[in-house]
């Protein structure tokens, strides 16, 4: 069976929710916002504008 590609790694809030999504083949982290029925998802990034990365290898 194949593993999954992105996973929850933290999740805040109940109407209107808050995650961050980690894609375990890069280690990129993203933050997914959703409210009602809109919602949106964008890249992390530190300090230098480089995608941030998960701390620890989730594959």
């Amino acid at each position: 069976m194949k593993e999954k590609r992105f996973e929850i790694v933290y999740k805040q809030g109940m109407a209107s929710t808050m995650k961050i999504i980690v894609d375990t083949e890069t280690g990129v982290q993203y933050l997914a916002m959703t409210e009602g029925y809109a919602g949106g998802m964008t890249v992390l990034l530190d300090r230098d504008g480089k995608p941030l990365l998960a701390q620890t290898s989730l594959q």
